[in-house]
Parts: structure tokens; C-alpha cells; sequence
């Protein structure tokens, strides 16, 4: 516990200092990085995909897909990054006629583009306008209802929410969760209404409090599930206490992209 408190307390003001103080292409680096050792965890380090080159290119795609990202590149570079993508991975398929299986290459797929796609979702919020406070309420919305949730069911857990899967999560603890989450983005679009002279939508900010709670329980959770078919305890050992990227970032994997679709439907704070 110890050692995981220290990693949190130094990790996230760094994380901090990368997304809301150095220029955006600074994060754009970051996750570039998050998500090729995100990739490996799930495709090397978990065991499902073997082959060097079916890495290699699913590393490749996903810097390019940060990449496309911070440069908000057009629509049809990306279908063609995609489908060059997948151009290669079925040829390394027919190449190995019987040997490469389909689930080998989606799970490439799925870590290469997928997952980059999503998680991606952070670079994009940081160059909107007021990029800075939008990926701060994409943090909010991973980090609050992990936190409220351990805390509420650590007092008043009784139901298990998920026992095969993530044993020490409760009902209680989820709903305790939601609750702390739709307080603090109440709080938080406070201080961006009265300190930074936003106008916004009281309504809007408790959907977000509630669905991001929502994302960050099933990022969590799937990420969970796919342990425990690798049977594997964490996905890697970058960050002591907490794991691997996905250990740590798989709730964001669903929430950032989340937050991202919102605001382009019903912003909760605009400027």
C-alpha cells in the first residue's frame, strides 16, 4: 500500500504538469507512449499474440493514431492508416496459412488500433478549446469513482458487484462511487462557472457524473475479465503498486472517449 500511495503521489503531479501545463504536444507524446506500451502489455505481456512483426505493426499504428490525433488530420488519412493496418496483419494471416489464427489477429487489432483509438481520446480533448479543463473532467470522471467506491465499500460494502470477476467490489461501494463522482463534477463546474467564466449546464453535469462512473466501473471491469482469461494477476510492472498501463488507465480507456462524444452532443461548460 505503501509503495502504491507513493507512486500516485508522484505519478499524478506529473501527469498534471504533462496534460495541463506543457504545450499539447507533450500529451500527445505521452500517450503516444501509454499506448505502444499498452499494446504490448496486452499482446506480449499477456500472452495472446507471439509474433514479432504482428507488434511491431500494431506498435506503428498506434503512434500514428496519437498522431493523426494531435494534427487532427483528415478523416481519409486515417481509413487509409487503418487500412494499411489491416492490409498487413491478413497478409502476415495468409502468409502463415493455418498457423496465424483470426483471434490472434484481432486481439492485434484490437491493441493496436482499438485501444489507441480510445485512449487517444485524451489528445483530442486537449486540443479543443479549453482543451486544459475538458481532459482535467475526463480525469475526474476515471479517478473519482475508483476512489469513492473504495472508500464507501471499504465502510458500508455488503454486496459483491462482480465476485468472479473483481472480488472486492460492491453495490454499495458502486453506488457510493456515482455519488462522489456527481458531487465533485458539481463542484468542479462551480469553479469553472465562478472562476473561470464558463456558462453551464447544472443537468449535463450530473449526466456526466453518472455515465462516467458508469465507463469507469465497465473499463475497470472488462480490462478485469480479460486477466482473468490470460490468467494473469496485472498486465505489467511499470508502476509499482498499480501494475501496467491497462491496469492503471483501463477505466480511462473508456471514459476519455466518453467525455469526448458528450461534448461534442451536450457540452456541460462552455467558454
Amino acid at each position: 500500500m505503501k509503495t502504491r500511495i507513493l507512486v500516485a503521489a508522484i505519478g499524478l503531479p506529473l501527469l498534471l504538469v504533462v496534460v495541463l501545463v506543457l504545450p499539447s504536444v507533450a500529451t500527445a507524446i505521452l500517450v503516444a507512449a501509454m499506448c505502444i506500451l499498452a499494446a504490448y502489455e496486452l499482446m506480449i505481456g499477456a500472452g495472446y499474440v507471439k509474433h514479432v512483426r504482428l507488434f511491431a505493426y500494431s506498435s506503428l499504428m498506434a503512434l500514428l493514431v496519437c498522431v493523426w490525433s494531435w494534427l487532427e488530420m483528415p478523416r481519409a488519412f486515417g481509413m487509409l492508416g487503418i487500412m494499411i493496418y489491416l492490409c498487413a496483419l491478413f497478409g502476415e494471416m495468409l502468409a502463415a496459412h493455418t498457423e496465424l489464427k483470426l483471434r490472434t489477429v484481432c486481439v492485434a487489432i484490437f491493441a493496436g488500433l482499438i485501444i489507441p483509438y480510445m485512449l487517444s481520446a485524451l489528445v483530442r480533448l486537449r486540443i479543443f478549446p479549453n482543451g486544459k479543463f475538458y481532459i482535467l473532467t475526463a480525469f475526474l470522471l476515471t479517478m473519482i469513482p475508483d476512489t469513492g467506491a473504495y472508500f464507501t465499500g471499504m465502510f458500508l460494502g455488503k454486496r459483491k458487484l462482480c465476485p468472479v470477476i473483481s472480488p472486492n467490489k460492491t453495490v454499495e461501494g458502486a453506488v457510493g462511487g456515482a455519488a462522489a463522482t456527481v458531487i465533485c463534477m458539481i463542484l468542479y463546474t462551480l469553479i469553472l462557472q465562478v472562476g473561470f467564466h464558463f456558462k453551464v449546464n447544472y443537468f449535463y453535469t450530473i449526466l456526466y457524473g453518472i455515465l462516467g462512473a458508469g465507463g469507469s466501473i465497465l473499463g475497470d471491469l472488462t480490462f478485469s475479465v480479460i486477466k482473468r482469461q490470460a490468467k494473469i494477476k496485472d498486465y505489467g510492472t511499470l508502476l509499482p503498486g498499480h501494475g501496467g498501463i491497462l491496469d492503471r488507465f483501463d477505466s480511462t480507456i473508456v471514459v476519455a472517449p466518453l467525455v469526448e462524444m458528450l461534448l461534442l452532443i451536450i457540452p456541460f461548460a462552455v467558454k
